[in-house]
Order: C-alpha cells, then structure tokens, then sequence
C-alpha cells in the first residue's frame, strides 16, 4: 500500500514562476506609476488663502467696472475699451479660480491664466508708458469731472489688478505651465480687437465722443496706412511680452508650499 501521507502531487508550473510573475507584476506596477500625473496621486488640497487672495483680485476689477458704468452714460463707448474687457476676463477668471481653489479643485489649464496674464499686463503697460506718457504720442487726457472716482477705477484697472495677476502667477501658481506655442494663440485677442475697434468707429458720426477708443488707432488722425504701421509695432511688442513671460515661467523657481505638520514629506519614524 501507498502512504497517503507520503504522496506527493507534481507541480503544473515550476517552482519559480510564482516569484517572476511577481516580479513582472512589480515592474509594471512601478512602470505605471512613473507615467501616471501628479494630480492621480497626490489628493487635492484647498488651498484658502489663493483662494482669498484671487477672490480680491476679481473684485477689484468688478469695483473698477461697476465705478465706471456709475460715471459714463454711454455704456457702448465703456465696454469698446481694451481695459474693460480684459478686467471682466480677470473678474470672471480669478472668480472661477478662487472657487476652484477653495473647493481643492485643479488649476485652471496654463493656456487660459497665460492668456488672462498678458492681456491684463499689456492693459497696464500700454496705459502708464504710452497713454499716459506725453512723450509717447498717444497720450490721453482724462477729464475733470467725476475726478475722485474716476482716478479710483481707473488705478483699480490698470495698476491693482496687473499686479494683482503677477503677483498670483509669481508666488501661488505651478512654473514651467506656459509652452512657446502659447505665444502666438494669446495675440489672436488683441488682433481680433484691432477690426472691432476699426468697424465700430467707421459706423460711428465723424466727431462721434470716443468714436475710436485710443488713439494709436484713430484712423482719422494717422489714416489707415497709419494704423497697420502702429499695429505692426504694437503687436511686436506684445508678442515679445508673451515670450517674456514665458521664458520667465520657465526659469523661475516653485512657490513655497506650507508643510505638513502631520506627516511630513522627510524619511523619519512614525509618529
């Protein structure tokens, strides 16, 4: 008789293939998280005082909005100038990211805030070094009356807010988010501004009050074949700007996050 004890049933599979597989199944587990984003394994955080800090960002343009419509009676005329458009995508943009950052959501993608920073830069650059520059030729003078108000709105619109938006992107965003590519599809904005403002004022009475919003593009003044020379510089140096902004993104250095007090990033005991 046989030992039941002693009887011993061969192996369909070799000693060593349950020790490969879990080999194979710890390269391809370590394979994949090397692909897999940042955003897939580290959880969302709120982060309140970006959110605070953007909310105030939006409400200074909307306050500079809301203070001009109080003081112009052709609401038209308003909401044809660069500087108002702009300040309402910062009021809608920094809103939207104010909440997603409250709400531990992802940041809004790098080729929109990119687009929001240079549009609301080039509002504040174009208005302390050319419109209000006397050596510039395309100074503009304000008027006298609704002075208080009007010098509120328009430092809210063309000094806090440009700030406000390189001070967001410098201390509480991600770098290296703008590509070289962003540069050329940031400026179809302000190109696509140059026939609006064109348009609007051929429909408009000659004499017509702001019947061309600046005046590097008053064609009654330098003429058509002014304005293509003026936009030629104007767009050259927006362009230039965008790529400044870009090289700086990539080469400036990461923003200090607070640390986790709790389970801090460093190799230590468990506590």
């Amino acid at each position: 008789m046989i030992d039941p004890t002693s009887a011993r049933v061969p192996s369909s599979r070799p000693p060593q293939a349950t020790s490969h597989a879990s080999t194979r199944y710890a390269r391809g587990a370590a394979a994949a998280s090397a692909h897999t984003p940042a955003s897939a394994v580290v959880p969302p955080v709120r982060r309140p005082l970006a959110a605070a800090f953007r909310l105030l960002i939006a409400l200074a343009a909307l306050t500079g909005i809301v203070l001009d419509i109080a003081i112009t009676p052709d609401l038209g005329r308003l909401f044809s100038y660069f500087t108002v458009q702009t300040n309402i995508a910062v009021a809608v943009f920094f809103a939207w990211s104010a909440y997603r950052a409250w709400a531990a959501r992802p940041p809004i993608s790098p080729r929109i805030s990119g687009g929001v920073l240079l549009f609301i830069a080039i509002t504040g650059l174009v208005y302390h070094f050319v419109l209000t520059n006397d050596s510039s030729g395309f100074s503009m003078t304000g008027t006298a009356e609704h002075d208080t108000v009007r010098t509120v709105s328009t430092h809210l619109l063309h000094t806090v807010t440009p700030i406000g938006a390189a001070l967001d992107w410098l201390l509480l965003t991600t770098p290296r988010g703008f590509h070289w590519r962003y540069a050329a599809q940031w400026l179809a904005y302000p190109f696509l501004y140059l026939p609006f403002a064109l348009v609007r004022g051929a429909l408009l009475d000659p004499g017509t009050e702001g019947r061309y919003p600046y005046p590097f593009l008053d064609v009654d003044l330098h003429g058509y074949a002014g304005i293509a020379l003026n936009t030629l510089v104007f767009g050259s140096a927006f362009y230039a700007l965008a790529l400044i902004l870009i090289a700086i993104d990539q080469v400036r250095p990461h923003p200090r996050r607070p640390e986790n007090r709790i389970s801090p990033s460093g190799i230590g005991p468990l506590k």
